[in-house]
């Protein structure tokens, strides 16, 4: 029976550390690939009147931080369902 619980456990923060790297990766190549890196490249476009390199190092990088805590909320609490860890499980 423990291992059963150990094995459900080491999916579950499998499945944790997973959706965790994919999110800082995601907020990496926005924050400083769009930000810092690819600047220059952006910079050709326009976003809100703002050259969009510009836009992002300064407002992007934020809103999609901002977007990623509520998706990273999101799926963990569906994986805390389907590993029976949730606050309603008690």
């Amino acid at each position: 029976m423990r291992d059963s619980n150990d094995d459900r456990m080491a999916k579950y923060w499998s499945k944790n550390v997973s959706l965790m790297l994919r999110v800082f990766l995601i907020w990496f190549v926005v924050s400083f690939g769009c930000g810092i890196v690819f600047v220059d490249w952006l910079n050709q476009f326009r976003f809100g009147g703002y050259p969009m390199g510009f836009w992002f190092a300064q407002q992007g990088s934020v809103f999609v931080f901002v977007g990623l805590v509520f998706y990273y909320a999101h799926k963990m609490s569906s994986i805390d369902r389907e590993f029976g860890v949730d606050e309603e499980a008690d």
